[in-house]
């Protein structure tokens, strides 16, 4: 959740100005045009008494898909699948030119 962003629609949906929402929350308008701004970031007390203010509440919803943890086997695969795409790419020839080659374009060719 972007907090800026949101305060900022919530005020908007209230038809407050920011010094109407700091009035009614008990802050500056300042305050509000730096958390509306993304300067400072309000905890979540002072994000829920400010949504409050526009009448707009703060929730908290559980994610659609649960966070999963990989298995240890998961893991062991990922890294050995990691190591050799290191070493395969360590492996590749690499070569060094003092002059920079590159094709030459629309048939000109230099004097």
């Amino acid at each position: 959740m972007d907090v800026a962003t949101e305060l900022r629609a919530a005020r908007e949906r209230a038809g407050l100005t920011q010094g109407e929402l700091g009035a009614r929350a008990g802050t500056s308008q300042a305050t509000i045009s730096a958390y509306e701004s993304g300067a400072k970031e309000p905890s979540v007390a002072t994000l829920s008494r400010l949504l409050a203010a526009t009448g707009a509440r703060l929730t908290v919803q559980p994610d659609a898909a649960p966070v999963r943890e990989p298995s240890r086997a998961e893991l062991a695969r990922a890294g050995a699948t990691l190591a050799e795409v290191i070493t395969l790419a360590e492996a590749l020839p690499v070569r060094h030119s003092p002059r920079l080659r590159y094709p030459r374009l629309g048939g000109r060719r230099a004097a």
